[in-house]
């Protein structure tokens, strides 16, 4: 049984996206869950027993410690390849790793003035340049994705893949801080808010107690 080891639902987006490639694909796992942000010594110590790195995600597979999220994905579609977790067309796999690794790396300003917080009342923030530009690139991206592989289906290649775990958190973002969706990318948004998994995420997260007000701020 892969075990799976996670932090705050509310909070932690790096942890919601190889979550989501397994829930979404019904790949069985333990999950275990550490909460993030605390002064605990202990929740610290139990980070690393799993993972030396001294974060989460990390994914546990018998003697096999993989604790980066991309790379989790990337491991999970090795793992079970019958479930095409990457496009099978070459070109159209290819795009789906750059977007994806653009996602891992990128949108810094997006990701430091809207932070994941799935309890935050919705409501609208001024944008730096910089983050407004993120949003910008974001929607091309998607608008792009359902203009060559809308009719293939609702998600960015059509099925969903490990392009979509690695942008879900940014469509909680969207819907937190109120950020318009031009049409075009808007069925992708849809999909995403009426896929099983994600709205599995988003009730579990809301259902959690813990609140870190240093990320209540915004």
């Amino acid at each position: 049984m892969l075990k799976l080891v996670i932090g705050n639902k509310n909070y932690s987006s790096w942890s919601m996206r190889p979550w989501l490639a397994l829930r979404a694909n019904n790949i069985a796992f333990d999950e275990v869950f550490i909460p993030l942000y605390t002064d605990d010594k202990a929740d610290k110590d139990r980070i690393l027993s799993f993972s030396r790195g001294g974060k989460v995600p990390a994914l546990i597979d018998g003697d096999v410690t993989i604790w980066d999220s991309l790379a989790i994905i990337e491991y999970v579609a090795e793992k079970f390849p019958e479930i095409r977790l990457w496009p099978e067309d070459r070109a159209s796999r290819a795009h789906a790793r750059s977007i994806s690794a653009e996602m891992h790396s990128g949108f810094m300003a997006l990701r430091n003035e809207c932070g994941m917080n799935l309890h935050r009342p919705v409501r609208a923030i001024a944008l730096s340049d910089d983050a407004r530009a993120n949003v910008a690139r974001i929607q091309q991206i998607w608008a792009e994705c359902h203009a060559r592989y809308g009719r293939q289906g609702p998600f960015l290649f059509g099925a969903f893949s490990g392009a979509d775990a690695m942008f879900a958190p940014v469509v909680h973002r969207f819907r937190t801080y109120a950020i318009p969706v031009a049409p075009e990318a808007q069925p992708y948004v849809d999909a995403m808010l009426s896929l099983p998994a994600f709205q599995e995420w988003t009730r579990d997260g809301l259902a959690e107690t813990l609140v870190i007000e240093r990320l209540e701020q915004v």
